[in-house]
């Protein structure tokens, strides 16, 4: 009797194609239920932990990680391992810097059998219970945005051809999912970040004066500009009696949130030493201390301070290197205020000196931050001591308002298209005529 080979009516090939049509069915099963999974997540880590645990059961390995590749232009190389979910009873496995560096060069998948005798990886040290090591890219528009890793494939040949083609399928479907959901956190995020600034710049502007005050034979008038949408500039009128009044105007070092809450912490610091302080000299002193005390080294403010004697018509000063304010006297000449010390918050114990002045009927004394006088244009050419005295000499007859507004537009007409560099302050008070 002749022996039928079962070749010849074709059985085996029929059972490979059987085999390989119910491996392509399993596999689109495992990408539909990933494509359901991670559809409906919002959250970068759900979506990333959900890819790693069907990408385990796709491939059979014992545990996986993504790594986000944060493309920064001064860290290229800078990476944030965002989660790992293991499927075994053992510590988690890092993922090498030599396998994340060939991965972000060569941005295609990446399979190691054998890790310690790999030519691509010599000299490589390798966690002794890493045997095996599968990694696919996970591009958006060609743009290397994670990198999918699994460990340890549950059989002794290693990951296969079929699990890095599988691998690499997943990762290519859940690249802009994840990608999505990370753009999604970064604007949730960019959206409370603003809601943050919008606040703080709203309560910086309640602790500005109001109004200016009203001060028997003078106009006093001030105003800032944030070159941000908040700033470190700062200028206020405090009442100390019926009489005098305390001037105050800083800067302080910075700019945006940090030089805005410096900046209360020095208002409120000013504030309480006006009243507690029995000289101009001794209250900067107090608030030197205070800033010393309380912020980091590099953190300091330039400050000037003045009591006005609106009975005696004297102010009694300190200039805490501050830019020096400017006297216009009625009789046309122009005097520095300079007398006073250093910045305040760097030199614990400094003496700072006062000197007190007469303010006559017609003098105006004008005083500003630095980003009035070094406010630049688009050929970097500052605004200028001079261009600020002549504009106050040309409109001897304004208000004080009126003055601080010529001020800034004299500032702002010099700048041009040039953008604001630095908060603009001033702040102006004018005796009246007898």
């Amino acid at each position: 009797m002749t022996n039928v080979n079962p070749d010849q009516f074709g059985y085996r090939r029929l059972e490979e194609e059987n085999l390989r049509l119910k491996h392509a069915v399993d596999e689109l099963s495992i990408l539909n239920e990933l494509a359901t999974a991670i559809g409906g997540l919002n959250s970068s880590e759900d979506v990333i932990r959900k890819i790693i645990s069907r990408s385990l059961r796709a491939v059979n390995a014992e545990q996986g990680v993504i790594t986000v590749v944060d493309e920064q232009p001064n860290e290229p190389m800078k990476t944030l391992v965002r989660t790992m979910v293991s499927s075994a009873d053992r510590g988690q496995f890092h993922f090498n810097q030599a396998l994340l560096g060939w991965m972000i060069m060569n941005k295609k998948p990446l399979t190691v059998n054998d890790p310690p005798h790999d030519e691509r990886f010599r000299g490589i040290p390798w966690d002794g219970s890493v045997h095996s090591v599968l990694c696919v890219p996970m591009l958006v528009r060609s743009a290397l945005k994670g990198v999918l890793a699994v460990y340890n494939k549950k059989a002794e040949e290693g990951f296969t051809t079929d699990d890095q083609r599988l691998l690499a399928i997943i990762a290519a479907q859940s690249a802009q999912v994840m990608e999505n959901a990370r753009l999604r956190e970064e604007e949730r995020s960019l959206i409370k970040m603003q809601e943050e600034f919008r606040l703080a710049a709203q309560i910086q502007a309640d602790l500005l004066p109001k109004e200016p005050p009203n001060l028997s034979g003078y106009d006093v008038a001030g105003a800032t500009f944030s070159a941000r949408s908040i700033g470190g500039d700062y200028f206020d009128f405090i009442p100390l009696d019926g009489k005098r009044i305390a001037l105050c105007v800083g800067d302080v070092s910075g700019k945006g949130l940090t030089a805005a809450l410096l900046m209360a912490n020095l208002q409120a610091s000013l504030r309480s030493q006006s009243y507690m302080s029995t000289s101009v000299k001794e209250c900067i002193g107090k608030v030197n201390h205070h800033l010393f005390e309380s912020t980091s080294p590099e953190k300091f403010a330039t400050v000037f301070y003045g009591v006005l004697d609106a009975v005696n018509n004297k102010l009694t000063y300190c200039n805490a290197g501050h830019e020096m304010p400017i006297l216009f006297e009625g009789n046309g000449t122009a005097d520095r205020l300079k007398e006073g010390g250093t910045v305040v918050g760097i030199m614990d114990g400094f003496e700072f000196q006062e000197s007190t002045i007469d303010v006559a009927p017609a003098d105006t004394l004008v005083i500003f931050s630095d980003g009035v006088t070094e406010a630049m244009n688009s050929d970097r050419e500052q605004f200028g001591e001079k261009r600020l005295i002549d504009t106050v000499c040309q409109h001897p007859t304004l208000s004080a308002q009126g003055l601080v507004g010529k001020i800034v537009e004299a500032v702002r007409t010099h700048a041009g298209e040039a953008p604001q560099s630095d908060d603009i302050t001033a702040l102006v008070v004018k005796r009246k005529q007898i």
